[in-house]
């Protein structure tokens, strides 16, 4: 008997709108992502038996796949907690203390320096490279840890991901699919990138002026730094953490010359800046705790997987339904997929690119809609080959915008999927920041909202 396609659509449907409504209404969601994960299993497979063991193989698949992310903030955690017990991060972030002295300053610096650091080696390594440094700054300048986490998030996996004109990994994709020279796509996204990065940071930061003007949004530290500062200090003389004050940037910048010089991207760039934490991590410990240094070490580890994990845990059963609406569903419940199926997700996006009138303005608001859709899966990239492909198509019909059409679905994919409205994708910035990662989502849902409006019409009057 055959998979009953229909059905499993409307089911992933009916429960991606739940879960929505369910964040929205700040409720949990596991029990809603298991129920989901089993029904859409068993409308596929029609076992019980099987049903019921692909919920836990959703749950390792999501393990497995988020499995870097944990590690390196669970070790930029553990790194961070040394460095404020023992000191030295009072005297690294002294240079920027003096520069960043309001909550203004804080977030359009940090957002900037982001940006620019991620257009050249994505925003995960470059959250990394940031937040332990910048974060205790903006929070004594009077920036909430949700306020850092929006610019790092805006900036980083917004407007450096979407556009990626160092890289070029994001435009390849959408300009293969699209048949059209990488070029051309990025020439095309340049207006709408600004137009989108613009709008969205600027209603950004006016939400949260107005929300920590009206007290709705207290200026409160991070829960990270907090804990790390109630454990006992340990005494460094003062030289020595001058001299690590110095070291440990140094060791970051030639990370940095070590990413350009070999030209290490996305994973590569994030394992050598984890595996520099780590070297850092085992040398402050031994320095500060001496003899101690040794079980200091595995302690700080400890404090950091236990942090990492605590963040990921409630992350990791709504990544799995989501899983399911891309390669998860073969990997999890099995091939069951009628040939010539893009995904669940992609699937969808392909029946409305097929039922809608074609006009230069529903042309833009269907491939805007399509490049949303297919970044629910919480990658941004799977997706946006379809949003080429179909681009292509409706650029066919209505004789123009190629290139203006394929680089707004490759922004929409971006934005929604790459990490600033699905949880688990903007986990980086949330958990070296500390704050709730669904938190951060309903932060970022109107500002992204309006900045994909607008500039769905701009790109209108550009086709």
């Amino acid at each position: 008997m055959g998979i009953d396609l229909v059905s499993l659509h409307w089911i992933y449907v009916c429960f991606i709108l739940l879960i929505l409504g369910f964040m929205i209404m700040r409720r949990d969601t596991t029990i809603i992502c298991i129920i989901g994960i089993f029904l859409l299993s068993f409308t596929a497979t029609s076992s019980l038996t099987g049903s019921i063991s692909s919920v836990f193989s959703s749950f390792i698949y999501a393990i497995t796949e988020l499995l870097p992310t944990i590690l390196i903030i669970s070790i930029i955690v553990s790194m961070s907690k040394a460095l404020i017990t023992t000191g030295v991060n009072d005297m690294m972030i002294s240079p920027f203390a003096r520069f960043i002295k309001t909550p203004s300053l804080a977030y359009w610096v940090i957002g900037l320096v982001m940006m620019v650091i991620s257009f050249f080696f994505w925003p995960s390594p470059a959250i990394a490279l940031l937040g332990a440094v910048l974060l205790p700054v903006a929070l004594r300048a009077g920036l909430p840890a949700l306020g850092v986490a929006m610019a790092m998030n805006l900036f980083g996996h917004g407007i450096a991901l979407s556009g990626d004109f160092v890289i070029q990994a994001a435009p390849k994709l959408t300009a293969d699919a699209a048949g059209l020279p990488v070029s051309d796509v990025i020439q095309a996204s340049i207006p709408l990138v600004i137009t989108m990065g613009v709008v969205t940071t600027v209603t950004a930061f006016i939400f949260l002026k107005r929300d920590l003007k009206n007290g709705t949004l207290p200026v409160q530290g991070s829960p990270l730094i907090a804990a790390a500062e109630n454990n006992e200090r340990v005494r460094i003389p003062l030289y020595m953490r001058r001299i690590l004050a110095l070291f440990i940037p140094l060791l970051f910048a030639l990370n940095v010359w070590a990413m350009f010089a070999f030209d290490l991207q996305g994973g590569d760039a994030t394992a050598l800046i984890g595996g520099t934490s780590l070297f850092i991590l085992m040398i402050i410990s031994i320095i500060g705790h001496q003899n101690k240094g040794l079980e200091k070490t595995t302690s700080y580890l400890i404090e950091g997987f236990q942090f990492g994990f605590k963040v990921f845990g409630p992350v990791i059963p709504i990544a799995a339904f989501f899983y399911l609406g891309d390669a998860g569903f073969t990997s999890i419940i099995g091939d069951f997929l009628p040939k010539g199926s893009h995904g669940i997700v992609n699937d969808l996006g392909v029946a409305i690119s097929s039922v809608v009138p074609l006009n230069e303005q529903i042309a833009a608001v269907t491939v805007m809609t399509i490049g949303a859709i297919t970044g629910l899966d919480g990658s941004g990239f799977s997706g946006i080959s379809l949003v080429g492909s179909i681009s292509q198509l409706f650029a066919t019909a209505i004789g123009s915008g190629a290139a203006t059409l394929t680089a707004l679905g490759q922004i929409a994919g971006i934005w929604v999927g790459g990490g600033t409205l699905i949880p688990w994708a903007l986990i980086p910035a949330a958990a070296i920041c500390g704050v709730s990662p669904f938190e951060l989502a309903r932060r970022n849902l109107k500002p992204v909202a309006i900045g994909l409006v607008v500039t769905t019409i701009v790109a209108m009057f550009i086709i």
